[in-house]
C-alpha cells in the first residue's frame, strides 16, 4: 500500500513516468515475490555489486537469469521429475516456483553468475561510458591560442 500519490505530478512533468513508477513500487515485497526467496544486496569496492539469494534445493538448471535493459529478473522452478520418487514425512525447505525483479542503474551489467552452498551469487559490475564521466577542461592563458572547432 504507498502512502504518496504522485498522480498531480504526471500532468505538469514529461518523460518522468519510470521514475514515479519505481518510487510507487521501492519496499513493496507483492511486487517483487512476496519475499521469497529471501536475499542480500553486497557492494563490492567502487563499482562491483552481488545479490545474494537463498535457494536451498534448487540446481543450476532449475534457475534462469535474465537482464533486459534496466531490469534484472531472477526466476526458479524445480524440475518435478527430481522428485517422482520420494515421499516426504516433512518438507520444511521451500523449493516453490519463485520469480524476483530488480531494478538497475544505468551501465550496470550482470558479470556472472553462481550456486555455492545453496546460494545463488549473481554479480553485477557498473561500468560508466568514458563520454558519461566527468573529464577535466584544462583553462588557458590569455597568452595561448584557443583551438576552434572546425566547421
Amino acid at each position: 500500500m504507498r502512502s504518496l500519490d504522485f498522480s498531480p505530478l504526471f500532468r505538469s512533468t514529461v518523460g518522468f513516468d519510470r521514475v514515479f513508477q519505481l518510487l510507487d513500487t521501492a519496499g513493496n515485497d507483492v511486487a517483487t515475490g512476496g519475499g521469497y526467496p529471501p536475499y542480500n544486496i553486497e557492494k563490492l569496492g567502487e563499482s562491483g555489486y552481488r545479490i545474494v539469494l537463498a535457494v536451498a534445493g534448487f540446481t543450476e538448471a532449475d534457475i534462469e537469469i535474465v537482464q533486459q535493459e534496466n531490469g534484472l529478473k531472477v526466476a526458479g522452478k524445480v524440475q518435478p521429475a527430481a522428485e517422482a520418487n520420494v515421499t516426504y514425512l516433512h518438507r520444511g525447505i521451500a523449493a516453490r516456483a519463485f520469480e524476483r525483479r530488480f531494478e538497475l542503474a544505468d551501465h550496470v551489467r550482470v558479470t556472472g553468475a553462481r550456486i555455492e552452498n545453496g546460494l545463488l551469487l549473481v554479480d553485477l559490475l557498473r561500468e560508466v561510458p568514458e563520454e558519461k564521466k566527468p573529464r577535466v577542461i584544462p583553462v588557458a592563458s590569455a597568452a595561448q591560442p584557443v583551438l576552434q572547432a572546425a566547421e
